[in-house]
């Protein structure tokens, strides 16, 4: 769980990165990639832990 919450602050973090540097191409993706880690960030969070045998 600890990671799921460092994952996703890093996509915050990029992603405001991304929101200054908008008007270049480089932030249009840099902001998409940060969104991308909010985004699997928090889908990981609720996903089922797998059993370990």
């Amino acid at each position: 769980m600890t990671a799921n919450w460092i994952v996703t602050i890093l996509g915050i973090i990029v992603s405001i990165l991304g929101y200054y540097l908008t008007p270049n191409a480089w932030g249009y993706g840099i902001l998409g990639f940060g969104i991308a880690h909010i985004l699997l960030g928090i889908i990981d969070m609720f996903r089922r832990p797998s059993s370990v045998r």
